[in-house]
């Protein structure tokens, strides 16, 4: 794990291996058990994570009881944001392990030690959250011009193996639409 962390700091500094070995050594790497939910909608949280290993999702259940998938986090992926600078609101959403996980799970209260430490970390965790809410706009753009069998094309073209990873019901949910649509969707792309 620590390799893949090594090959991930690499991409975003210009440490030595030195100071990255002394930044691997301080992070919190956590194992997760397939069904852990790890932030619940409502609660208060200072933590973000980041995927090693596993798959994790994030949902809401609206005031009738229907949930809804927002997104799914894969590895190397980072899951942070719930309500960071309004902390007083608590978290719009539900974060679950969907498969056995190992994370790197940070507190925002130890960010500004890290950062004064290392230097570096805090131009890297600039430039991920930048390439990040640029995918996600181009995402969000995409998604809400496109059609629902676009939709689901494109996460077989994005994210292929996701499909394996994920119930179908959530799946369809996360592409905005029914389980039997999917089904659907799903034949006619197989019969093609």
């Amino acid at each position: 794990m620590k390799q893949q962390l090594d090959k991930y700091l690499k991409r975003f500094t210009s440490l030595d291996k030195q100071e990255r070995l002394t930044i691997l050594d301080e992070l919190d790497i956590r194992e997760y058990p397939k069904g852990t939910i790890l932030l619940e909608q409502g609660e208060m949280s200072s933590t973000c994570y980041f995927v090693l290993q596993g798959c994790l999702r994030q949902y809401a259940i609206d005031e009738e009881g229907r949930e809804t998938t927002s997104n799914f986090y894969t590895e190397e992926q980072a899951i942070a944001g719930f309500n960071r600078y309004a902390p007083e609101e608590g978290s719009d959403c539900f974060v679950a392990c969907l498969e056995d996980c190992v994370l790197v799970v940070g507190d925002f209260g130890d960010e500004r030690g890290m950062f004064e430490r290392h230097v570096q970390l805090e131009s890297m965790a600039r430039r991920m959250m930048e390439e990040h809410l640029g995918k996600v706009q181009r995402e969000f753009a995409a998604f809400a011009a496109s059609s629902p069998e676009d939709r689901y094309r494109e996460v077989l073209r994005s994210r292929p193996g996701l499909t394996r990873r994920v119930p179908q019901h959530q799946l369809a949910s996360y592409l905005g639409m029914t389980p039997e649509s999917l089904s659907r969707i799903k034949k006619r792309l197989q019969s093609v």
